[in-house]
């Protein structure tokens, strides 16, 4: 990665190990997340086809990757644009306009992943700077 210029597109693997290396930079300065949370995400229509991942907040960091945890408290099935609204551009507006359209679908406790995303809107600096980051490095 040659610096913050790189854009990849959502999920990809470069996109991954760009958001991996950003986490790892701030990793233990960041605040734990407020709320304990397994959530597995099923992202349909992407250019890679369905992608599985998750969020997970359980060992006092925040978590996202590919793949599926166990005993998820949430799942979340949306599409492609809507995932990469939501979770890379981290637009909170997007998410619920997409649930009301009923883009998003969940099964499981709705109100705990509420609770997460009410205390991320209200994340301190360094965490929206990651969030930041995260967005710099996606690709329109």
């Amino acid at each position: 990665m040659n610096g913050v210029s790189d854009k990849f597109e959502f999920l990809s693997a470069a996109w991954i190990d760009a958001a991996r290396t950003i986490r790892d930079e701030y990793m233990g300065r960041v605040p734990a997340p407020a709320v304990s949370l397994r959530m597995n995400q099923i992202i349909t229509g992407a250019p890679q086809g369905t992608i599985e991942a998750h969020l997970d907040t359980s060992r006092g960091r925040t978590e996202f990757d590919l793949g599926h945890v166990a005993m998820a408290e949430v799942t979340v099935t949306t599409d492609y644009g809507t995932a990469r609204s939501v979770f890379a551009l981290a637009d909170p507006a997007a998410a619920m306009q997409a649930f009301m359209a009923g883009k998003i679908r969940i099964e499981g406790d709705l109100a705990k992943l509420m609770m997460l995303q009410a205390s991320t809107m209200q994340a301190d600096p360094l965490t929206a700077e990651v969030a930041a980051r995260v967005k710099a490095i996606t690709a329109d």
